[in-house]
């Protein structure tokens, strides 16, 4: 049984449909749990870039690798500093790798310029 038994209908124009469309493929959310959200007050974020899953899984790796090497350091008294010094550069490098991909600029298409409804820069 369905927990939601209302339904509502909506009508739109060419336009709003279009642009509800494009927010919801750009949420990767279905369109009613994206309305479902609007209507609770929150604005669906776009989707993450493709490889965001593989830096996360990338930095809780070598998190967890330091946290090992914290443990045995506290157990020992010994820090393994060429293993820890190795780490925290993966770190530092998947840490660029991340800001790259998500701050610097993408290059746009061509402009086309033989569609007459394209508006010049």
């Amino acid at each position: 049984m369905r927990k939601r038994s209302i339904s509502v209908l909506v009508r739109l124009n060419e336009r709003e449909h279009a642009h509800l469309a494009s927010q919801v493929q750009k949420s990767g959310l279905s369109q009613e749990a994206y309305l479902r959200s609007l209507i609770n007050g929150y604005v669906p974020k776009p989707l993450p870039p493709s490889d965001y899953f593989a830096m996360m899984r990338q930095l809780h790796a070598i998190g967890n690798n330091l946290n090992q090497l914290a443990v045995k350091a506290h157990t020992t008294g010994h820090l393994d500093r060429v293993a820890f010094q190795q780490e925290a550069d993966q770190l530092r490098r998947a840490v660029q790798h991340i800001q790259q991909a998500v701050t610097s600029p993408e290059r746009i298409a061509e402009p086309n310029f033989t569609n007459p409804e394209a508006h010049p820069p």
